[in-house]
């Protein structure tokens, strides 16, 4: 298939290397980064899910640090925190701790803000938190994109975070529980919120091909950007493994699972295999894969330059 060059918001590791890992060195980063990069991801954030505050300020400032001194800015804008204000609920919480939840205040985005260096492009945040809408105003002051999913907001919640100006649906069909109300549940909000894009992951395991559809035409291709919410296990070979704090089994067709909590732990796919994925549902034109796979991307992320 053909690449462009895909660019991808949410990438949590790479071929052994987890970003979230407080053990995470310089080397491993680059090391990672550069296959990720060879691998047909032009761009990417580093993703960091919900652990400590201290922690994951760390892995923040190492990345940044470490993307300047190695001049992979062009390739490496910037971090999403995906959490850790989400929701504590078993399923909306997904593989992420719900322990290390909190509440998005001004003093704790600060401390992200402040690792960061300034270069935070993406925080999910779950839309029924408390102060959702504040700390979403707070965020976009300070050119953060604010995404809202691992919750289990209404629509009124949702409609909410946008009025604030949120901007974007965290993999979207997805953390959240395998059972949920067949009408007021947060996928239906999700859609039902014209002002927010949605990020999907196309690997094959986390969205049907259905509901890939449905998303798509709901949205439409303007407002559907492709993910790969890829984990370190990306590369492995089937096999059970430790990854983002959990017992996962990678399956021989690249399902990526946690059988204790009966959720996936992020996904084993690049961006190029969710968009060749995407590419066989043979629905969308070559033109509109682009779109998905990196325009809109692309504008998102300018949206984030002060």
């Amino acid at each position: 298939m053909f690449n462009p060059g895909w660019v991808d918001l949410q990438v949590n590791g790479h071929n052994g290397i987890d970003y979230s890992d407080p053990a995470l060195t310089a080397g491993k980063f680059i090391k990672s980064a550069e296959e990720l990069i060879a691998s047909g991801t032009e761009i990417f954030l580093p993703t960091i899910i919900t652990g400590p505050l201290d922690k994951i300020c760390r892995n923040a400032s190492l990345i940044m640090e470490t993307v300047e001194k190695y001049g992979l800015t062009r390739h490496i804008p910037g971090i999403h925190f995906e959490g850790p204000f989400i929701s504590p609920v078993s399923g909306a919480v997904g593989a992420h701790d719900p322990a290390c939840t909190c509440t998005p205040t001004t003093e704790n985005i600060d401390r992200l803000l402040n690792a960061a260096d300034g270069k935070i492009k993406i925080v999910t945040l779950g839309a029924d938190c408390e102060n959702a809408a504040e700390a979403v105003t707070y965020l976009r002051q300070h050119h953060v994109a604010v995404s809202v999913g691992h919750h289990m907001a209404d629509y009124h919640q949702v409609r909410s975070a946008a009025d604030a100006g949120a901007q974007l649906l965290t993999h979207l069909g997805n953390g959240c529980p395998n059972m949920i109300d067949r009408h007021r549940n947060p996928v239906y909000a999700g859609m039902a919120e014209e002002r927010l894009t949605a990020m999907i992951i196309t690997d094959g395991h986390h969205l049907p091909a259905e509901l890939i559809k449905i998303i798509i035409r709901v949205k439409g291709v303007d407002k559907t950007i492709v993910t790969s919410d890829a984990s370190s296990l990306t590369g492995f070979p089937p096999g059970e493994y430790s990854t983002l704090g959990n017992r996962a089994v990678l399956y021989p067709d690249g399902k990526l699972f946690n059988p204790d909590k009966q959720c996936l732990v992020g996904s084993a796919s690049t961006m190029s295999d969710c968009m060749k994925f995407l590419a066989s549902l043979d629905f969308l034109t070559a033109d509109e894969l682009v779109q998905v796979g990196r325009n809109n991307a692309l504008e998102l992320l300018r949206s984030t330059e002060a």
